[in-house]
């Protein structure tokens, strides 16, 4: 039994850049992984995210993703490792719709560099793109493309040089609160510490079973194509990343980094599932959809030979926004989850959020929007 300042359950993308803040900060850090390190289990995988300033879900993120974009290049710095590639992104959708609206929202709010392009400019400035002429697109010079897996060892690496000790392959049973501290069993010992950070991912609904928060597991699917033309105009140079309003729903994709195709996925339309239950295999027929639906549509010169394919987790509130907190009953226990499909670009900042309220029970960080007293439950 080993005592702790503070046990990190879940070293995926927020526990691993949690552990790394409170490390760096001279504290004694546990971290527990049942898998091993940056693994494709859970949800912090798939070779690439989009980072984006312009953010149409709440203007309440844009200062939240600045500080991100300050702590990745602190990261990057930090470990000799490039994770965040700026290439520019595109958000496409009517002008009524609500992507564009909540964009030019954010972009007003905060006075964001942008461009608002036609969609006859679109097309010959980004000549892989094939929008509607009801489509306009708004364009953000600093989106670009984040490297999960390696972000994830990046913040490892500098816990573990800062002294955090990390066992992978370690599943945890139980984890026990009360105010003299907490006690985590896992499969091989017990550990006591100060404080618990719960960064559980798709586990997190039966990590915190007692807290009843309206969660729901959804499986993704994301496939890689190779371009049948206009390859040249598919680089990371030339093609930003871009995300799609078609109607109700949404669509988003990459430039080719690398030989790897150029990936390209629906978003939340994923089907409930669990990280028992998860259906691994995908049918042809689901990438047939994404080709019929999206890309002989909107984007003809990707239609090309399938890749890869992959299927991650999103972890769902009912209003997409995160959770980010204090357990309600536990104030030495801090939860984090329901990062909804779009949590992954705040990582870096999420582990600064998360050492603040585990050491200091507060943050200076807004996070209102993300309080976990918005649902009702115990």
């Amino acid at each position: 039994m080993g005592l702790y300042d503070v046990i990190v359950l879940g070293l995926g993308g927020m526990g691993s850049a949690a552990a790394a803040h409170l490390a760096r900060r001279g504290r004694r850090v546990l971290g527990l992984e049942r898998f091993g390190p940056a693994h494709d289990q859970g949800s912090s995988h798939g070779r690439s995210r989009i980072i984006r300033e312009a953010y149409f879900e709440h203007p309440a993120y844009v200062p939240l993703i600045r500080r991100a974009y300050e702590l990745w290049e602190e990261v990057e710095q930090a470990s000799g490792t490039l994770l965040l590639l700026v290439t520019g992104g595109i958000l496409l959708g009517t002008p009524e719709s609500p992507m564009i609206r909540g964009a030019r929202e954010s972009v007003r709010v905060h006075g964001l560099a942008h461009e608002v392009l036609g969609p006859a400019e679109v097309r010959r400035r980004f000549p892989v793109f094939a929008p509607d002429d009801a489509m306009v697109g708004l364009l953000e010079p600093r989106a670009g493309v984040l490297f999960p897996e390696e972000a994830v060892l990046a913040h490892l690496r500098v816990a573990a040089r800062a002294g955090a000790e990390l066992h992978h392959e370690e599943p945890v049973l139980e984890w026990i609160a009360s105010p003299h501290g907490v006690e985590v069993q896992t499969a091989r010992s017990r550990y006591e510490a100060g404080a618990l950070v719960i960064t559980a991912g798709p586990w997190a609904p039966q990590v915190l079973a007692e807290l009843h928060l309206p969660l729901t597991v959804e499986r993704q699917v994301t496939a890689w194509f190779r371009p049948v033309d206009l390859a040249a105009a598919f680089d990371a140079g030339r093609c930003p990343v871009h995300i799609w309003q078609v109607g109700d729903r949404s669509f988003y994709g990459f430039p080719l980094l690398g030989d790897g195709g150029v990936k390209i996925s629906e978003h939340q339309t994923g089907h409930p599932t669990s990280p028992e239950d998860i259906r691994r295999e995908i049918a042809p027929v689901e990438i047939e959809d994404l080709r019929r639906d999206f890309i002989a549509r909107y984007m003809p010169a990707a239609n090309g030979e399938l890749v890869d394919a992959g299927t991650c987790m999103y972890t769902m509130t009912p209003d997409g926004h995160f959770i980010i907190d204090l357990h309600p009953h536990h104030t030495n226990v801090v939860v984090a989850c329901g990062f909804s499909g779009h949590g992954f670009k705040f990582a870096s900042l999420v582990g600064e959020i998360l050492a603040d309220l585990a050491l200091d029970g507060r943050t200076t960080h807004d996070i209102s929007l993300f309080s976990a007293a918005r649902f009702p439950g115990d």
